[in-house]
């Protein structure tokens, strides 16, 4: 009973050990600035870990196609036991029996053969073209790798300041609701002094409560923002993340008419640089097809040795090697016409991407315009918001003493506080419009990279 009891206990805690082990965390802390998000992101996210697999991979491809034109060595072996010994029928006329035909075994029971041959390029045009591919494979998988966290960064990026911007909505909603609040009470007291009626209590109390839900609306899209957020990054939306930076740590810059100045910078956009070597692969390939008009020189070289006997335990003891080396050499002379419409596809397709490179560059010339175009327009939208915004707390302001002097009435107050949460919603609008038309803009110009 008692090793009985032992052994459960083991097993229990073997089980509860591999289970903790097996279980991740799920009270992490994280306390980020949105270039931290960014740098998990680059390590977390799994479009990204891929990318980054991609370029391992295209390593591994150039040491592959190096080691084709390297020398190629492989071995065989066989063993064939004859379970009936093939027959041949001879003429009777070798053994003094002509018109007949006389049964003969040839070979032996047992026969097996080792053998190593060796095969090395001397000269293929193929091969180096192929080389050069493999290179340029690797520098289109580590573009591919760029894009990827150039997407990963812009994508992080606006999910941190829809985070920062549903903060400040929250903060906005909670002083309207405290100087709500505040009058609420007043008028309450107003009203059992008999100095306002029960209709303009019942007015700001639904005004009020308007107000409450639509904070806990905000709060719940908070959360949501914060998963998405997390999400982005590659992180488990179980962890806790809290913001480092503030809205104020981020920097509208007014000036976009230096961005204007630089005609080249095109060249910093990922697009176009994958472009180029889509181009540069075109132009290997009517390499690669052009070679094939050259010959073929290889080396062969190859060692046999061959064993025979009836007796399987005599096999091994006498060997009959052979041995030869070679060239093979392949010369392309006529292919009905296959060769030459091949280089002209492939001159068709080099002339493809150059056209294409072209009409990129005139594309992200138009994005940058308009990616400059709507950050302005953010901008000054966003100056006028809060203009707006301004305006409404002063009329508020001056409503509220009217009303409370007696020359003014609760619907103008109400209508003056209606106002005011308007322009606090069109003025955060304003604002996440902005901070994305700056992450847009600074995509546009080549300078997330």
């Amino acid at each position: 009973m008692k090793y009985l009891l032992f052994t459960a206990t083991f097993l229990g805690a073997i089980a509860f050990k591999s289970y903790a082990q097996e279980t991740p965390p799920n009270n992490q802390t994280f306390n980020f600035s949105v270039q931290e998000c960014i740098n998990y992101a680059y390590e977390h996210q799994n479009a990204v870990v891929n990318a980054g697999l991609d370029v391992k991979s295209a390593e591994y491809k150039i040491k592959e196609t190096t080691g084709t034109g390297l020398p190629q060595i492989s071995g065989s072996a066989s063993f064939t036991d004859y379970l009936k010994v093939p027959t041949s029928l001879l003429p009777g006329e070798f053994f003094g029996a002509p018109g007949t035909f006389i049964p003969v075994k040839f070979g032996v029971k047992y026969n097996s053969n080792l053998g190593l041959s060796l095969t090395q390029k001397i000269f293929d045009g193929s091969y180096f073209v192929g080389l050069k591919a493999s290179k340029t494979y690797k520098e289109l998988s580590e573009r591919s790798y760029t894009r990827t966290k150039i997407a990963a960064n812009i994508a992080v990026t606006k999910a941190y300041y829809q985070v920062l911007v549903s903060d400040e909505q929250i903060k906005l909603y909670d002083a309207n609701i405290a100087q709500l609040k505040q009058q609420v009470d007043q008028t309450v007291a107003q009203n059992k002094q008999g100095v306002v009626e029960l209709i303009d209590v019942d007015r700001i109390t639904v005004q009020y409560n308007n107000l409450v839900t639509n904070r806990e609306n905000v709060v719940r899209s908070l959360a949501l923002n914060y998963q998405m957020l997390k999400f982005q990054m590659g992180m488990p939306i179980e962890f806790n993340l809290t913001l480092k930076d503030k809205l104020v740590d981020v920097k509208l810059d007014n000036n976009v008419a230096e961005l204007g100045t630089d005609t080249a910078f095109y060249h910093k956009r990922i697009e176009y640089a994958l472009q180029e070597t889509d181009k540069k692969v075109n132009e290997l390939l009517l390499q690669n097809k052009k070679a094939a008009y050259l010959p073929t020189l290889n080396f062969n070289g190859n060692y046999a040795a061959s064993y025979q006997d009836n007796s399987f335990g005599n096999l091994y003891k006498n060997s009959f090697p052979s041995s030869y080396i070679g060239l093979s050499l392949n010369v392309p002379i006529f292919s009905s016409g296959q060769r030459s419409n091949q280089v002209k596809e492939a001159k068709i397709s080099l002339m493809q991407s150059q056209n294409n490179l072209v009409d990129l560059k005139n594309s992200l010339n138009l994005n940058a315009r308009v990616a400059s175009v709507a950050y302005i327009n953010g901008l000054q939208s966003l100056n006028n918001q809060k203009a707006n915004q301004a305006l409404a707390q002063e009329v508020l302001r001056v409503s509220k003493i009217k009303y409370q002097q007696g020359v003014g009435s609760s619907i103008e107050v109400t209508q003056a506080q209606t106002a005011l949460e308007d322009a606090d919603n069109k003025y955060i609008q304003g604002l996440y419009d902005a901070l994305v038309s700056k992450v847009d803009l600074d995509q546009a110009y080549g300078r997330i990279q």
